[in-house]
C-alpha cells in the first residue's frame, strides 16, 4: 500500500528538480513556482507515504492538508499569471497576495488542533479530521477553487490568443495541461474522501505528469515571424 504514495513523491520531486533546474538556466519566475507547487504535492504525498506505512501522526496531517489541499493549486496559478501578464503591478499583487495567503494557510493549519484519535485508516477523510473545525475544509475550499477557476480563465484566454497569434500554441497547450493535470489530481479527492491511498497516490501521479508536461510546453519560447 505505502508503494504508491512513496512512488507518487519520487515523481513529484523529481519533476520539481527538473523544473527548478530550468529556473536556474532560464530565470522565469513561473518555473519556480511551479517547482515549488511540485515540492508541494511531493511533501504531502510523502506526508501519506508515512501515514499509510506507520500510522499517520498529526504533524503528517498537517503537512498532507498544507501542501495537498491548500496551498499546491494557488502556486500553479501564481505560476501561469506570471506566464501569461505583462504588468509588473499586477505581477507584483500577484507575489504579495501569494506570501499574505501561504502565512495565512501555515499559521491556521499549524495551530488548529487535532484529535489524533480521528487520524485513523490510510488516508483519513478532511470532513472527519476537521469535523469541529469546518473553517478548515472552507479554508482548502477557498484558495483551491479560486485558484483553480483563474487556471481555466488563463486556459480560455490563451485559446483566445491562438486564434489571433498562432505562435502561443505552446501556451496555451502548457496552460491546457496544467489545467487538466489539476483538475485530474482534484478527481482524487473522491479516493481520499473514501480513504483509498492507493487510487489518490496514482491519480496524483498522473495529475502530476499532465501537469509537469503542461508546464514544459508553455515555457517553450514564443516563435516569432521574421520578415
Amino acid at each position: 500500500m505505502w508503494i504508491f504514495p512513496l512512488a507518487a513523491a519520487g515523481i513529484a520531486l523529481v519533476f520539481a528538480a527538473l523544473l527548478g533546474k530550468r529556473f536556474m538556466s532560464r530565470r522565469r519566475p513561473s518555473q519556480l513556482l511551479w517547482a515549488a507547487a511540485m515540492l508541494m504535492y511531493s511533501a504531502a504525498a510523502a506526508a501519506v507515504f508515512l501515514g499509510v506505512l506507520d500510522g499517520w501522526s498529526v504533524a503528517e496531517y498537517r503537512v498532507y492538508w498544507l501542501f495537498g489541499a491548500v496551498l499546491n493549486v494557488p502556486y500553479l496559478a501564481a505560476g501561469e499569471a506570471h506566464l501569461l501578464v505583462r504588468n509588473r503591478v499586477a505581477l507584483r499583487i500577484v507575489d504579495v497576495l501569494l506570501a499574505v495567503a501561504t502565512v495565512v494557510a501555515l499559521a491556521l493549519v499549524f495551530s488548529a488542533d487535532i484529535s489524533q484519535s480521528l487520524l485513523a485508516g490510510h488516508l483519513p477523510a478532511g470532513k472527519t479530521v476537521w469535523a469541529g473545525q469546518p473553517s478548515m475544509r472552507a479554508l482548502a475550499s477557498a484558495y483551491s477553487y479560486i485558484a483553480y477557476l483563474y487556471l481555466v480563465a488563463g486556459t480560455i484566454w490563451s485559446a483566445v490568443k491562438v486564434r489571433r497569434q498562432p505562435a502561443m500554441r505552446d501556451r496555451f497547450l502548457g496552460t491546457l495541461g496544467i489545467a487538466i493535470g489539476a483538475t485530474i489530481v482534484a478527481a482524487g479527492a473522491a479516493f481520499a474522501v473514501k480513504g483509498l491511498a492507493q487510487g489518490f497516490s496514482l491519480t496524483l501521479s498522473v495529475g502530476i505528469a499532465v501537469m509537469f508536461w503542461g508546464s514544459l510546453r508553455a515555457g517553450r519560447p514564443v516563435k516569432t515571424n521574421k520578415a
